[in-house]
């Protein structure tokens, strides 16, 4: 099972009045026959922990940093009264995309078949206007991970598809070529970005 609290090192950096939440990940690989059994089973995970449970397509997912913002900028949004979303969990996903729109964000979601993931558990229970109670992250990441098939143990260690990220991102060889950091680097950029846009 791996779970990481929210220590990431850029959370750090992030103003006192938009702390992130505290969260975890779960990741390893899932054997998903039914996408929707799944997604229920995530739920009925959520509902027993007061918890923010939302799966992601690993592959996808370009660090600890990348998901740790996106519920950061999440709960500020939600906090202003700025969300797009009504759920958390959906709110997070349009972050971690860079997009409004909640179709695309979506797809950055788990799909039926054997593949990695990793599923982020939050406690949004402090957050304003997110109207919820204390989660047991505890609990949570504990469920989550009986969920999976393969349960990775240790820290969430990101191994995302270079190729898939570049092409959900539209991210260029103008735009890597110009930017000193890498494709993780630029993918964290439209998180933040998307903020900003509003």
């Amino acid at each position: 099972m791996s779970e990481a609290e929210d220590r990431d090192a850029e959370g750090g950096d992030a103003p006192a009045s938009s702390p992130t939440p505290p969260h975890r990940f779960v990741a390893g690989t899932a054997a998903i026959d039914d996408l929707d059994a799944f997604l229920a089973s995530l739920d009925e995970v959520a509902d027993a922990t007061d918890a923010v449970v939302q799966a992601f397509d690993a592959s996808l997912i370009v660090s600890a940093t990348h998901l740790g913002e996106a519920t950061r900028l999440a709960a500020r949004s939600i906090g202003r009264g700025e969300a797009v979303a009504r759920d958390p969990g959906v709110e997070i996903m349009l972050y971690a995309a860079g997009s409004r729109q909640i179709d695309r964000a979506l797809s950055l979601g788990v799909e039926e078949g054997r593949s990695r993931v990793v599923v982020l558990v939050a406690d949004f229970g402090a957050v304003r206007g997110a109207d919820r109670t204390d989660a047991d992250l505890d609990a949570a990441a504990e469920s989550v991970a009986d969920l999976l098939d393969s349960p990775a143990t240790g820290a969430f260690e990101p191994a995302f598809d270079r190729e898939r990220v570049t092409a959900f991102y539209d991210i260029g060889e103008r735009e890597r070529g110009a930017t000193a950091g890498g494709v993780a680097d630029i993918v964290r950029e439209r998180v933040a970005l998307l903020d900003v846009e509003k």
